[in-house]
């Protein structure tokens, strides 16, 4: 049953982690790549808060997924 449950815990682990990889994408790349193509916008404080939002919410992720790690029986 524990090889059962790591195959389960490293699923959890990697699921948590690729969406931790998507919302980096989503909040940090996306803005800066639209940022860089358009010389005239205005850095704005939404925008700043919108990318710490989505890159904490990131290392939340990544932290939880190493967590589920921890799970693993040995």
């Amino acid at each position: 049953m524990s090889l059962i449950h790591n195959e389960r815990t490293k699923l959890l682990a990697n699921a948590l982690d690729r969406l931790s990889t998507a919302s980096v994408a989503a909040g940090f790349i996306a803005p800066v790549s639209s940022f860089a193509g358009n010389p005239g916008y205005q850095l704005s404080v939404a925008a700043i808060l919108s990318t710490a939002a989505w890159l904490t919410g990131a290392l939340i992720l990544h932290l939880a997924a190493r967590r589920a790690l921890g799970g693993l029986i040995g």
